[in-house]
């Protein structure tokens, strides 16, 4: 009985997932950004997977992300790919992840792709900085993302703008501890309000990752005084509505656009990070299936 509820239950996540998440396949992820492209967005895509440590699966995502990228170019696709650390090497050793980053980053310089990388829990902050610095120096089309519900990321973000770094701003999604991390909303919003000023003010090319209304009419009314190149970055199926007004508006937006079949953990991770996100998926769900 139990296997049976938890078949029911995942079967019932799946549903749900489907609207932000492509599908399984490569090719189901590169039609979901060629539709972005012809609304207007870029298109950001992710293969999923994360805390890889056995040596094939990490070569195999890494030939994965090889392809990927040769084949945005190949479609003539807008837009560049994201990746998590430790799905190429980061939960076994930094240098191997680096070099493996570099693999990546050397075939996306021959198509101009843009590469992001994630930011994964605080154990990983560290290395993940250290691996952007060290290829940035190398690749500019490289952007690194920060989490404004860690404490830290102030400092971390004064740091990367000095070296000029391409920064993708979000909230965060995953679990940290009140030492660690802000604990409220009210205290994450309020320090991603802090960090997108040090961005309007000091930064450049930079990523608003938020589906907030509230905090997108704030980057608004900061671009007004810092007219900064910038994008609004949302999740395949959240906030619809808003999208094609933002891109009517003349404001550059990207999708992002995740895929493959390790989407349940991912899927809950986005369910917990903020209950508002259930309401924003429902919306969303609810938008496209209007007659």
């Amino acid at each position: 009985m139990k296997q049976a509820e938890s078949g029911l239950m995942e079967r019932f996540l799946f549903r749900i997932a489907k609207q932000w998440i492509a599908g399984d396949t490569m090719e189901q992820a590169l039609e979901s950004a060629r539709l972005a492209n012809k609304h207007g967005m870029d298109a950001i895509i992710n293969k999923l997977g994360e805390h890889m440590t056995s040596k094939n699966q990490i070569e195999n995502t890494v030939s994965e992300y090889l392809v990927l990228v040769s084949n945005l170019h190949k479609s003539k696709v807008e837009g560049g790919v994201s990746i998590k650390p430790t799905q190429i090497g980061l939960s076994k050793n930094k240098n191997e992840c680096a070099e493996n980053f570099g693999k990546i980053i050397e075939n996306a310089s021959l198509s101009q792709s843009f590469v992001w990388i994630d930011m994964e829990s605080s154990e990983y902050t560290d290395d993940t900085i250290g691996i952007y610095n060290d290829l940035f120096d190398k690749y500019e089309r490289l952007g690194i993302a920060l989490q404004a519900n860690l404490k830290r990321t102030s400092k971390d973000l004064s740091e990367l703008l000095k070296k000029g770094a391409k920064v993708r701003l979000v909230k965060g999604a995953y679990h940290e501890d009140k030492k660690t991390a802000f604990q409220t909303r009210k205290e994450v919003d309020e320090n991603y309000k802090k960090l997108m000023e040090m961005l309007f003010v000091n930064g450049n090319e930079f990523g608003i990752a938020t589906h907030d209304s509230k905090l997108i009419d704030e980057a608004t009314q900061l671009y007004k005084t810092h007219e900064k190149k910038f994008e609004f970055q949302m999740l395949k199926g959240i906030r619809d509505e808003l999208k094609p007004i933002l891109v009517k508006k003349g404001f550059s937006v990207s999708e992002y656009i995740p895929y493959g079949t390790n989407w349940l953990p991912y899927s809950i991770r986005r369910l917990k990070e903020r209950k508002r996100n259930i309401l924003l998926l429902g919306s969303s769900f609810i938008h496209s299936h209007r007659v």
